[in-house]
């Protein structure tokens, strides 16, 4: 494995273990799984060019389409639940009251 690949790797763990254990608030969430995403894209990214296959490029493409609209969707949520609710705390929301 090399240092590219350990980086990637690291950099997905440490997004995975801040999603599992900071859950106080929406904002730090929602970074983490921004984090998740950016990984994967910069992981989906240099694969087809370590393969030599151009036929994988358009995967990165599509996967960085899905992450922004997973930003705009949590980012209404956020605002939605700050407005609502008056702070982003996610004990606050409680999906069977709505």
């Amino acid at each position: 494995m090399t240092t590219l690949h350990f980086s990637y790797l690291i950099a997905f763990a440490i997004s995975m273990m801040g999603f599992a254990l900071h859950r106080t608030h929406l904002i730090s969430t929602l970074l983490c799984l921004e984090g998740i995403m950016l990984s994967m894209f910069i992981a989906l990214s240099m694969w087809p060019l370590q393969l030599q296959t151009p036929s994988l490029m358009l995967a990165p493409m599509l996967m960085l389409a899905f992450s922004a609209c997973e930003a705009g969707t949590g980012l209404s949520l956020l605002v939605t639940s700050s407005r609502t609710h008056g702070s982003d705390l996610l004990h606050n929301l409680n999906l069977l009251q709505c």
